[in-house]
């Protein structure tokens, strides 16, 4: 069971089929790719990326949530934790690692910071792990405001897939 997170404007949780033309749209979207991996996802790379998000809760307890504006009922995105089993240097293995995007019609207006502000309370509670990561391309200024609102400093900076990246954490 996927919980639900209630916060002032959004509401976030399990993602549903229906979600897969919104979610696959975004991640199709160049803009919103430009700092996450460099380039538009295929379809194929979205329904893979979508099933990931249901295994993650299902094996590990956690994963990602579609983002919805509760006023709408409006998708403006996903953000949650995940274990992506990463190749990277230092390791970040068996750390949550919290992630979130953003429909580019919703950025601007502090959903990213609300959505990740909630998916981090309901860690604290739930998940009590000691420390959280999340992994931002070093000119992704806006993701790097998030990530400081919510706590995450600067750990180090190193080198995903060929792609500069700095690994940001979180401690309790």
């Amino acid at each position: 069971m996927i919980p639900s997170i209630e916060t002032d404007r959004l509401r976030l949780r399990g993602h549903r089929q229906d979600d897969f033309p919104l979610s696959a749209a975004m991640w199709a979207d160049s803009d919103v790719t430009r700092y996450i991996g460099g380039r538009p996802f295929s379809e194929e790379e979205s329904w893979a990326r979508f099933l990931r998000y249901a295994g993650h809760w299902k094996f590990l307890g956690f994963g990602y949530w579609a983002i919805e504006e509760r006023a709408t009922g409006r998708f403006l995105g996903e953000v949650g934790f995940a274990d992506f089993k990463r190749q990277i240097e230092p390791s970040i293995e068996g750390i949550p690692e919290l992630g979130w995007v953003l429909v580019p019609s919703a950025r601007g207006s502090g959903f990213a910071t609300e959505a990740a502000r909630a998916a981090l309370d309901w860690c604290n509670v739930y998940l009590r792990v000691a420390r959280t990561v999340c992994l931002i391309h070093p000119e992704n200024a806006a993701s790097v405001r998030v990530a400081e609102k919510c706590g995450f400093r600067e750990y180090c900076r190193t080198v995903y897939k060929g792609q500069s990246t700095v690994i940001f954490d979180r401690r309790l």
